[in-house]
This record gives structure tokens, sequence and C-alpha cells, in this order.
């Protein structure tokens, strides 16, 4: 089945996210907000807007596919994303998806202010795009 989810690259100083078309296709950054008292407000108000499905909120392991601080983070804000929205918050291992974005933009020749407002749109669309690989190609468990 296939839905229009939105992707959240949650920081604690600024929040990417991304979202997808419905045939689940087409990734595109979509914003970068700050992250403040009514980011999760902010955010229900963008699923209603574009009719979001479902949330993917990336998730910071270490390397080593460990949790730490950031984890705990990331988990709270989905406990607090769960009362503004109705809708399903999956989590996504985000790691190197800031390292890729980056990657991505170095090639834009972007100015380093313009390059750090982008960065965390271009990392949730990482982890979209990483979300929904995974999805089409189901492995072996």
């Amino acid at each position: 089945m296939e839905m229009r989810y939105l992707a959240i690259d949650y920081g604690t100083r600024r929040t990417g996210l991304a979202i997808c078309d419905p045939g689940e296709t087409i990734v595109s950054p979509l914003a970068v907000l700050q992250s403040r008292e009514s980011l999760p407000e902010k955010i229900a108000q963008i699923v209603e807007n574009e009719n979001v499905e479902a949330i993917v909120l990336g998730l910071p392991l270490n390397m080593d596919g460990s949790t730490g601080p950031q984890t705990q983070l990331v988990t709270k804000f989905a406990d607090q994303l769960q009362v503004h929205i109705n809708i399903p918050v999956l989590f996504q291992d985000e790691r190197l998806s800031s390292f890729s974005a980056e990657e991505k933009l170095a090639s834009a020749n972007l100015t380093r202010g313009k390059m750090k407002e982008r960065l965390d749109a271009v990392a949730a669309a990482e982890i979209l795009q990483a979300f929904l690989e995974q999805k089409r190609s189901p492995t072996d468990t």
C-alpha cells in the first residue's frame, strides 16, 4: 500500500522535513524549522495540509547500533508528536544521513549559510529515501 510520508530529521536547534509523493517515488526536502516549543504543533499543521499518512522519524543510533542520549531525545519528541497527530510515527536508522546530505550539497556551490539552511531538510530526504528503499526490498528475517 502506497502512502504519503513526512520524514523528520529532529535536532535540538533545527529540524529538517522532507516529504514524498503519494506514489512513494519522489522524495523532496520540504522545510527546516527552528526547534522550539511549538514544533509538534507546526508539524501537525503540515501533516494536515499535506495529507500525510505516516511520519518517518530519523533515529540517531551510534555506529555500533547502540542508542545514546540523542536517541532518547528523539523518542521523547516522538511521544510529544503523538499528542498532536493521529497517524503512525515510524523510526528509521539515520546513521550517515547528514554526511550523505553534506556530500550532495557540497556540489551545489552554496555559501556556508545557505548550505546550513538546507542541510537538515536534505538529511530528512535521505532518511525518507532509505526508509522507502527498505520498504520496497524487504529482507528475509
